[in-house]
């Protein structure tokens, strides 16, 4: 597959945004594009004025929303903990063939994770493994203020230690104004851990306008193969 898998250094750090940003410059550019995420929790809890990840992503990618996402929950709690709750499993062979059948006719493929990495679907299977499965290049969403140097450090480390290929680091949202502080985290992460970093600035849900944010990122060189 072509691709990217999209993940985060924690929840709530403009994954999705990010994701959708990409899928909507690449299907403005014509581009046949795919959306997969495998697990939604938190519907019981939407945030007003926002749709929900999978509904975001699909508008980007010009699908419906159940293409994207196989398996949504209500509790805002880890995807195993949700469905435990619910009273059914994530199965990871399934998860990997979804994924992979939703790509198989497009010609990127972007796979938004859950979380960070090592969230765990199931107590056995990771965000990570599923990357790994996949074989995509991974992008990291992180936040650009204090405390992203070792969020970022250790998400490109725990990447790189399963054997993906990261190609960049993207801080969002980005302000218009960037504090000296900001500005060093970009030259900071860039060089110790030796990956391009960009940055994207606060977007709204509009496709128009996650399709030009996403046009001034350079897309084409974080997929995959």
């Amino acid at each position: 597959m072509g691709g990217c898998f999209v993940t985060g250094t924690d929840t709530g750090v403009g994954k999705t945004v990010l994701a959708a940003a990409m899928l909507a410059a690449l299907r403005a550019d014509g581009v046949r594009v795919a959306a997969f995420k495998p697990v939604v929790t938190g519907l019981d809890e939407p945030e007003p004025g926002r749709p929900a990840d999978h509904e975001l992503l699909a508008a980007a990618a010009g699908l419906a929303p159940e293409a994207v996402a196989p398996q949504t929950f209500g509790p805002a709690v880890s995807p195993h903990l949700a469905a435990e709750l619910a009273g059914t499993t994530i199965d990871p062979a399934a998860t990997i063939a979804a994924a992979r059948a939703a790509g198989a006719s497009a010609d990127a493929l972007v796979v938004e994770g859950v979380g960070g990495l090592l969230v765990p679907l199931t107590v056995d299977f990771t965000v990570r493994d599923l990357a790994v499965a996949l074989g995509l290049p991974v992008v990291v969403a992180a936040r650009p203020g204090l405390g992203t140097i070792s969020h970022t450090l250790l998400t490109v480390e725990a990447a790189r230690a399963a054997g993906l290929d990261v190609r960049a680091v993207v801080l969002t949202p980005w302000p218009g104004a960037p504090s000296a502080m900001q500005r060093s985290n970009v030259k900071t992460i860039a060089r110790m851990a030796e990956v391009e970093v960009a940055t994207l600035a606060d977007v709204g849900t509009g496709v128009d306008e996650l399709a030009a944010a996403g046009a001034a990122l350079p897309v084409g060189r974080w997929l995959g193969p």
